[in-house]
């Protein structure tokens, strides 16, 4: 080794002690050196600087290395160590290329510049790939590389003060990963979306996590599922759909331990482990381990899902890697926590908001049950009691008593439920012939089904014993089950089964082949309230509250109750009931205690109101709440809509006094009504099967052959908010249940007048427009006549006025004075215009009387003529015409030629104050028409006057500043207008003007006529 020099020898050196003193372990290594065998030769052969630069190093606690000589020998103190790695002790005394040759690349030309020049170099938090503890490290350092100089100002070695930041950048780098973690996962509002954006985040921070993957737990806790994943192919092994929890199931990541031990678990040797190289993000080299973190939600105490990270194949598995991967995952953990608090909070505003219509179609439903039999009790009852003798008798006795039952079996019903769940239901199971008690029940709807057209089949097999059930509630629900069968079958058959099934069930069928349930509807038909809406049915009537009592009241007999169901081709309610009495309770065993009322009745009745349809009585005897005197509508159609038999029966009898009535049970019958024959007034209930009243009101409203009927609505939806509802639908008078006999005639009787009071004003308003549309074009035809006559009249002496005053003129040559030669040209100036005025007007004239000659034109072709014909006017003036291509259109050639002509004379006219004038001609095509467009920079016009531009001698301008006569645009307006065209136009002062029609396109072949 060449030893460095210096301008003098060094003085002598006492000793190797004496030169390398402190420096605690390291200096101790130094000085056990044999420095005369090193490239720096012995230690008293050191220059004074090398002496200096080595005292400073070893007696400071700052990370320090010197690089000495033309090989940059390094020698560092004990706060350096560390940075050396596994490379100390065997760094010291050997060259810096020798020590870092992973990092010469980066450096080397840092150290040379400072050798050459004396360049200081100062970095910060630079990276510098080292390989120090068995691997190629991702490591940052602040560092500074300073010359120290020998005698005569040599730069002899280089001082190298470092600080390792690596702990400092990557804990910043994964700080700011967390925060965007906790950033972008916050508007999640689902696991999967927040597993998607924890995934989506976490896969972007690739330096640290070169891959991911998300597993969520599933409600069962055997598996966990995949749910987000990123930087692995997706077919990859490493992405298993589904991984068990289960100790011992070999699986590509080991969350059941991770469950188990509910700590971090790495995993190491992935490509061994998943049979492919895993990626490394950015790095070159394979990612070899990863950690599996469980997620833990809210107080859990076992994992609800997994977070599985990459690990950096530059970076140890340390500390500080550990809380990284599990802070994500309590990151991960406490949005989830959120989304499960927003899901359970938006669940429970949901069913609350769910209970809230249900709450609201009950109530409603309920009205409409209680007010309808209420109006059919009341008003029969306020008939007799306004009759000389105050008594019910025949018919309205009869409708009296039965909506009285109707009113009973809604009351009991309701109370039954409400008992129900109150749990304050007063059971007693007794051993009962269910097959006799069965039959019983279905035979009481015999005479309903069949006189419905339908065919009732019962097939209760004798069982081998008694079943114990509480009669009363088996009652109950069989007629439930049969009733909801009959209201919605209209062919065919219900079908009722009982028989054994097993030796510890019987089981009771109701088929029937009605309108069906649709799939979705089907899991809610037996929530309470819960009604399927736009089912056809036999009558919107019901509470939706008795399927729901049939599943109670099985449920306490230990039953259960479901149904099968096919749109269109029928349902099928399936009854089982256990057998014995070992599932009921022993206080409510007994003997059969005495059955009431039979509410057989009230169901039988009720049904047979849905299949009678009675029909019109225009001819039955008048009301005692009818008006005495005939009433002046009297003899008016009236279509009536109502499902409620009982109802139609008794406004028919009310209004059929007076009215022609002609009822029916819903509003889609009652819109074949109205087509099949008009009604003057139409009188419809709200809530009906196939059409209800609101969808009746908006047909009739929608059809211009009906719209101006009268309709009125019967509902039992009382209050403000549903009569303006009603109203706001466009009724014109809104009744509600229950309403008195008077007050329906005297709405009916006031809406009919006015129905006839308005067709009356209508049709003299019709009649009148009708004359003066007449008049309006006879007069036309005469003012067209006048002009035209005048205007021929008038030419004749205008053209003798010109004529003379242009042979005074000639004749006159150099005799007359400046004045008298000035008046002569006024005069022939204002016959020149007294003239082209008359031929406007012959032309305006005559546009209203000739017959168009339609074509195919040529649009660009008639351009160019026009553009020549205004030759002699553009003569000596600059202007720049811009004629695109221009298609051909279905026209009257000649007056299309006029309309053009008038539009481009005047972009000439009004350009004229420009030193360049510009006039562009576009169009565009459209499906069935050409839109037009001619534009000019001219003087323009102000938008709040453009109604005046296509009136008869409406002008912007004085005739001292442009001359004209007012009609040429009026004339271009009615040729646009002649032929099916629009004409507009839009312009600012002193930003030109742009006119605009549109033409038929030029479809038709050439030469046909209109």
């Amino acid at each position: 080794m060449t030893k460095p020099t210096s301008a003098a020898p060094p003085a002598p050196c006492e000793d190797v002690e004496g030169v390398l003193m402190g420096g605690g372990a390291v200096g101790a290594l130094l000085r056990s050196v044999d420095w005369s065998q090193s490239r720096l030769g012995p230690v008293s052969t050191w220059s004074a600087s090398l002496r200096a630069a080595v005292s400073i190093c070893l007696g400071s606690g700052f990370p320090i290395a010197l690089y000495w000589g033309p090989d940059l020998v390094m020698i560092y103190n004990e706060g350096y160590a560390p940075i050396a790695g596994g490379k100390h002790p065997w760094a010291l005394g050997r060259p810096g290329v020798e020590v870092w040759p992973e990092i010469w690349d980066s450096v080397g030309q840092q150290f040379a510049r400072v050798l050459e020049v004396g360049e200081v170099t100062y970095k910060e938090d630079s990276l510098l790939l080292m390989h120090r503890h068995g691997y190629t490290e991702e490591c940052y350092f602040n560092y500074t590389l300073s010359p120290i100089r020998g005698e005569g100002g040599r730069v002899e070695g280089i001082f190298n003060a470092v600080m390792e930041t690596t702990y400092r950048v990557l804990n910043e780098r994964r700080t700011q990963v967390l925060r965007e973690l906790s950033e972008r996962t916050a508007p999640a509002r689902t696991p999967q979306e927040v597993c998607l954006l924890a995934a989506h985040t976490l896969g972007s921070a690739t330096l640290d996590v070169p891959f991911c993957a998300l597993y969520l737990v599933d409600e069962a806790g055997r598996e966990a599922r995949l749910t987000a994943s990123a930087g692995l192919p997706p077919e990859s092994p490493a992405l298993a759909a589904r991984v068990s929890l289960e100790q011992g199931h070999a699986a590509p990541w080991p969350l059941a331990e991770a469950r188990a031990t509910g700590g971090v678990v790495r995993v190491s040797a992935l490509r061994e482990r998943w049979g492919f190289v895993p990626p490394a993000g950015p790095w070159p080299e394979p990612a070899h381990s990863a950690l599996v973190v469980p997620i833990l939600v809210g107080a859990g105490e076992r994992a609800s899902g997994f977070l599985c990270l990459g690990l950096s194949p530059r970076r140890a598995v340390d500390e500080g890697y550990v809380q990284f991967a599990e802070r994500a995952a309590a990151q991960v953990a406490r949005v989830l926590s959120i989304v499960e608090s927003f899901e359970v909070e938006r669940r429970r505003a949901e069913a609350l908001a769910e209970l809230d219509r249900s709450k609201t179609a009950f109530f409603s439903n309920v009205s409409h049950e209680f007010r309808t039999p209420l109006t059919l009790m009341l008003g029969p009852t306020e008939d007799a009691l306004a009759a000389p003798e105050p008594a019910l008798t025949g018919a309205s006795l009869e409708t009296v008593h039965r909506n009285a039952l109707r009113l009973l079996k809604l009351v009991n019903a309701l109370l039954d439920f409400s008992r129900l769940e109150a749990g304050r239901v007063e059971a007693a199971f007794v051993p009962t012939d269910l097959a006799l008690l069965t039959r019983e029940l279905a035979s009481t709807f015999r005479s309903a089904v069949e006189r419905a057209g339908l065919r009732l089949r019962v097939e209760c097999e004798p069982l081998p014993e008694p079943v114990y059930v509480d009669a009363d509630m088996w009652e109950k629900i069989v007629l439930n089950l049969l009733s909801n069968a009959l209201k919605f079958t209209f062919v065919g058959e219900i079908a009722v089964t009982l028989r054994a099934v097993d030796a510890a069930h019987v089981e009771l069928r109701v088929r029937d082949t009605g309108t069906g349930i649709p799939p979705d509807e089907l899991p809610r038909i037996f929530d309470r309230f819960h009604r399927v809406h736009g089912s056809r049915s036999r009558t919107h009537e019901g509470s939706g509250i008795g399927l729901a009592l049939v599943r109670e009241l099985v449920a306490l007999h230990g039953g259960t109750v479901r149904a099968e169901s096919q749109p269109g081709e029928g349902t099928t309610f399936l009854l089982t009931l256990p057998r014995g009495h070992a599932h009921l309770p022993a206080e409510r065993l007994g003997a059969p205690r005495p059955r009431g009322t039979s509410g057989a009745r009230a169901y039988v009745e009720e049904a047979l109101r849905w299949v009678d349809t009675p029909s019109a009585a225009p001819g039955a005897a008048p009301s005692a709440a009818a008006a005495p005197h005939v009433h002046p509508t009297a003899g008016a159609r009236i279509v009536l809509a109502d499902d409620n038999a009982d109802m139609r029966e008794y406004v028919t009898r009310l209004l059929g006094a007076t009215w022609r009535v002609e009822a029916v049970a819903d509003g889609q019958a009652a819109l074949e009504a109205v087509h099949r024959e008009p009604a003057e007034l139409v009188l419809s209930d709200v809530m009906m099967p196939r059409l209800d009243g609101f969808g009746l009101l908006r047909a009739l409203k929608e059809d211009p052959g009906t719209r101006l009927i009268p309709v009125i609505l019967l509902s039992a939806r009382a209050g403000e908010e549903s009569h303006v509802e009603g109203m706001n639908a466009g009724a014109d008078d809104y009744l509600v249940k229950p309403f008195s006999a008077r007050e329906l005639l005297a709405r009916v009787g006031a809406r009919l007048e006015i129905h006839r009071l308005r067709a009356a004003l209508d049709a003299e308003l019709e009649r009148k427009v009708v004359e003066r549309t007449a008049q309006l074009l006879e007069s036309n035809r005469e003012l067209e006549s006048f002009s035209y006559s005048v205007s021929h009249d008038l030419r004749a002496p205008l053209r003798h006025i010109l004529g003379f005053a242009e042979l005074l003129a000639k004749s006159s040559r150099g005799s007359l004075d400046d004045k008298s030669q000035r008046h002569l040209r006024t005069i022939a100036e204002a016959a020149q215009r007294g003239g082209q005025l008359v031929d406007d007007l012959l032309a305006f004239s005559r546009l209203g009387r000739a017959e168009l000659k339609r074509g195919r034109v040529d649009l660009g072709r008639l351009v160019d003529e026009v553009r020549a014909d205004l030759g002699p006017d553009a003569e000596g003036r600059r202007i720049h015409w811009r004629v695109a291509s221009l298609p051909a259109v279905y026209a009257d050639a000649a007056l299309l030629r006029m309309a053009l002509r008038n539009l481009l004379a005047n972009a000439v006219k009004y350009t004229r104050p420009r030193a360049e004038a510009h006039i562009d001609i576009s169009a565009e095509q459209g499906a069935d028409e050409v839109r037009v467009h001619v534009r000019d920079n001219g003087v323009g016009f102000e938008m709040q006057y453009v109604d005046k531009l296509f009136g008869v001698f409406q002008r912007l301008h004085t005739t001292e500043q442009f001359e004209g006569t007012g009609i040429g645009l009026a004339n271009v307006r009615r040729i646009i207008t002649r032929h099916g065209g629009r004409v507009w136009a839009e312009g600012a002062v002193d930003a030109g003007a742009s006119f605009h029609f549109t033409l038929p396109r030029a479809l038709a072949p050439e030469g046909s006529q209109p």
